[in-house]
């Protein structure tokens, strides 16, 4: 019983090892944050492409973990017994270096300060990978069959890594109390996707000049985009406003702006279906004209407008001072 346990212990290893190597390459490759982790010990312009770099690796290695057996299979498990190591000993410098940097292990999760639980649960991890070597099926194997010793070993390792394993309590704290959207931060590109899957973006497309826009601001909840456009052959502005949180239905707005007047042609709501006005039409001929007006004519709204019109204060004779016209009068002799 306990050899089979032993054995059911080794195997579990290359799917979990497998499944956290991803989660962490997935969040260096997908985090804005790069401060932590290896990039404290490095020069500011080389924290980016050190997380890159390191979730690329990551990624490989739980690649080879669940597909990999025989010779490269080993050389797979062996690295990453090594990464773990080494990790272990960045850690320990990236402490003494900063307090109160995060491991980086899990991106923007690992943000807790660099304690005794981080660095045994990379050496139990180290170890873990040291377990599996000499094992003859792969990562895919172990997950085609698994048993209830399987299931039962590892719902054990689980918890015992969720209690090394400060990201939960971040995670957990980010669930409770979200940041307002003002302080939210959100990247471009889901920007980008939310405004692209609107009706407003559809209705204006036509309008645009390029895909990209000139500028890119926040105000508040809201992003903005500025693209070039033309609409009937006139240069204008195309702003979006693309709301972060709330409910879809209200997330993108658009006005169209003439570029060298200022003044706002066209202004589109949360959904807009309606396409774009033509173009103005020609104004008819002066006689055409004419005779529409005439058709249109009202005499007795006229004559009444005109009896208000005489009856009013103002059109009275005696609304102006004698004295007044007089001097009027006087100055327009003198002057001529």
């Amino acid at each position: 019983m306990a050899s089979e346990i032993w054995e059911a212990l080794r195997e579990v290893q290359l799917p979990l090892l497998a499944v956290l190597l991803l989660f962490g390459a997935f969040a260096k490759l997908g985090s804005r944050d790069a401060s932590s982790g290896l990039s404290v010990l490095l020069p500011a312009r080389l924290h980016r492409p050190a997380a890159r770099g390191t979730g690329v690796l990551e990624a490989a290695l739980a690649a080879g973990l669940v597909l990999l057996s025989g010779v490269p299979g080993e050389a797979a498990r062996l690295l990453t017994a090594l990464v773990f190591a080494a990790s272990v000993a960045v850690l320990l410098l990236v402490r003494r270096r900063d307090p109160e940097a995060g491991c980086g292990c899990f991106g923007g999760l690992s943000r807790a300060p660099i304690g005794w639980r981080t660095l045994v649960r990379a050496g139990l991890l180290s170890a873990a990978a040291l377990a599996t070597l000499g094992l003859e099926p792969a990562g895919w194997q172990v997950l085609a069959g698994p048993g209830p010793v399987h299931a039962a070993v590892l719902a054990a390792e689980l918890l015992v890594l969720a209690l090394l394993s400060p990201e939960l309590r971040e995670a957990a704290a980010r669930l409770r109390h979200r940041e307002p959207c003002e302080l939210r931060e959100v990247s471009e590109r889901s920007v980008a996707r939310r405004l692209r899957a609107s009706d407003v973006w559809r209705t204006n497309s036509p309008l645009l000049l390029g895909t990209e826009p000139l500028d890119v601001w926040r105000h508040g909840c809201h992003r903005f985009l500025r693209y070039d456009g033309i609409r009937h052959g006139t240069r204008v502005d195309v702003v979006f406003s693309v709301r972060v949180g709330g409910p879809r239905r209200t997330a993108v707005r658009a006005a169209v702006v003439a570029r060298d007047s200022g003044a706002s042609v066209a202004s589109f709501g949360t959904v807009s279906a309606r396409a774009l006005q033509g173009p103005p039409r020609r104004l008819p001929a002066p006689r055409r004209a004419a005779l529409l007006d005439d058709r249109r004519r009202d005499e007795a709204r006229e004559a009444a407008t005109l009896g208000e019109a005489r009856e009013h204060p103002s059109a009275r004779s005696d609304a102006w001072p004698s004295e007044d016209l007089e001097a009027e009068a006087t100055g327009g002799r003198g002057g001529a």
